[in-house]
């Protein structure tokens, strides 16, 4: 069900995956900004993180992309909630690196509900730049 990413194989599947989500997750940072920071997922920060893929239906549906213990990226595919999918990949992070850090939108709903049933607990806020959005700091264990 968990699978290491493929560079250049998985790349279309998990930027869809990314766009789908962040429209359902992140609709305040508008279209424009989307599709631009989709070349950036693709180019700049799926080479340099450590991103591990949830099948379902024979094809890539999720992911998580780590840089160290932080969580720089969980997306899944919004048809695909519910499933215990997204908890499958943070327990998958949990076994590789024991403690997990991440930034998460206040604006966010989906994600906060995510990460406070899993018991991610908040550490400090702050505002994103690129964006200027609040963001909250999480961190899981305690």
């Amino acid at each position: 069900m968990i699978k290491t990413y493929r560079p250049g194989v998985d790349d279309d599947a998990i930027v869809d995956i990314w766009l789908k989500a962040s429209r359902l997750a992140h609709p305040f940072l508008g279209e424009d900004f989307l599709r631009r920071e989709a070349d950036t997922i693709r180019h700049t920060y799926l080479p340099a993180a450590d991103t591990r893929t949830v099948w379902a239906d024979g094809r890539p549906v999720g992911f998580l992309s780590l840089l160290g213990d932080q969580v720089g990226g969980l997306f899944l595919d919004p048809a695909f909630h519910g499933r215990g999918l997204g908890r499958a990949l943070v327990d998958d992070a949990v076994a590789r690196r024991g403690s997990l850090e991440l930034d998460v939108f206040v604006d966010n709903a989906v994600g906060r509900r995510f990460y406070a049933g899993y018991g991610f607990v908040e550490t400090g806020r702050h505002v994103d730049e690129p964006t200027g959005h609040p963001v909250i700091r999480l961190r899981y264990p305690a």
